[in-house]
């Protein structure tokens, strides 16, 4: 185990403990700390540290899930005010499982690893069409775009995205992450995508390289 010290909202975050999380987010705020300070400091290393225990093997999906949820939960109080003091976020990630899959476990946790790591996430939903990707990329063209697959049928909507980026012109100026169960590295290659990533911790590495 690591023998980093955390602050407690951090470690209410590591332990899954949302409600506790929550309150402690509201707390710490009606102290006066900023919601910046209470994301980057308390709640991205929190996440960091799920990454960490995940890929260590001390972690796994319940664990990672439920931390997930009590970060997204201290998110939801923070986002409004990070918005309105005018924070700047690492960047921006439209994510989705694509067009025809309505698994969202997996997407959701991506999402949430991703926000995080101090990303401005889009969450899209499940079952989320190319023209719906591509939307996001025109409205903000340093959007990068994360999508998600479980079955093998539906793998082939990533390259239907990727081209359709290219025959709107904006491929040379988007990134493209996919990943998934049945994804592999070979196929992100195949396509044409810009990098996989084959869990949630990983991801977030690769979509700070993009930026």
């Amino acid at each position: 185990m690591s023998e980093q010290v955390f602050s407690s909202l951090s470690q209410m975050v590591i332990d899954g403990d949302m409600e506790s999380a929550v309150e402690e987010v509201k707390r710490v705020l009606g102290e006066g700390l900023s919601p910046q300070i209470v994301m980057e400091g308390h709640l991205i290393p929190a996440m960091r540290e799920v990454g960490r225990l995940f890929e260590e093997n001390e972690y796994f999906v319940p664990e990672l899930l439920i931390s997930a949820r009590a970060m997204q939960e201290s998110m939801k109080i923070l986002n409004p005010l990070l918005k309105s003091s005018g924070v700047d976020k690492i960047g921006r990630i439209a994510i989705g499982t694509v067009q025809g899959d309505f698994h969202d476990i997996g997407k959701n946790l991506v999402a949430s690893m991703l926000e995080g790591g101090g990303f401005e996430v889009i969450d899209l939903g499940v079952d989320v069409s190319a023209e719906k990707f591509v939307a996001e990329v025109k409205e903000n063209e340093k959007t990068v775009i994360a999508m998600s697959a479980l079955l093998t049928t539906t793998m082939p909507q990533m390259k239907k995205v990727i081209e359709r980026l290219e025959s709107e012109g904006l491929r040379e100026k988007s990134r493209v992450m996919i990943g998934g169960a049945p994804v592999t590295e070979e196929f992100a290659k195949l396509i044409g995508a810009d990098g996989y990533s084959e869990n949630a911790s990983t991801a977030v590495t690769l979509a700070k390289s993009f930026f």
